[in-house]
């Protein structure tokens, strides 16, 4: 068989391949969450929030709420060095990211249930 041919036959099935995998997955809520900032970022989104005193005060004074969170759990990076994975029962993430022309930096304690932000700094 001719190289030609081979690449026709590859390229119909392979077309035909997307396609079906694009109507299969169109409706689906499908995401891609392999590295590692991204899987914690989702467990944390998936979970319950609850938040501190001290951090509801800290998002008020500087008119912020609950939403900048979510925002920043959405598109925020995780920082590793900073943050205390090894211990056994909740880890704690530090979460930082740029909002509304401000440096917004969490501390989350990502338990099994429940995920508590402990600490909001601003600057």
């Amino acid at each position: 068989m001719k190289l030609a041919y081979r690449l026709a036959y590859f390229s119909g099935g392979f077309l035909i391949g997307i396609a079906l995998l694009f109507f299969i997955l169109s409706g689906k809520k499908t995401s891609c969450a392999y590295g590692p900032e991204a899987r914690t970022l989702k467990n944390i989104r998936l979970k319950n929030r609850a938040f501190t005193e001290e951090t509801l005060k800290v998002l008020q004074e500087n008119k912020m709420d609950t939403s900048a969170i979510s925002t920043l759990l959405n598109d925020g990076d995780v920082l590793f060095s900073e943050s205390n994975t090894s211990l056994d029962s909740c880890k704690q993430y530090v979460i930082e990211r740029e909002f509304s022309e401000k440096n917004l930096k969490v501390r989350i304690e990502n338990c099994d249930s429940l995920a508590t932000v402990m600490e909001a700094t601003i600057k």
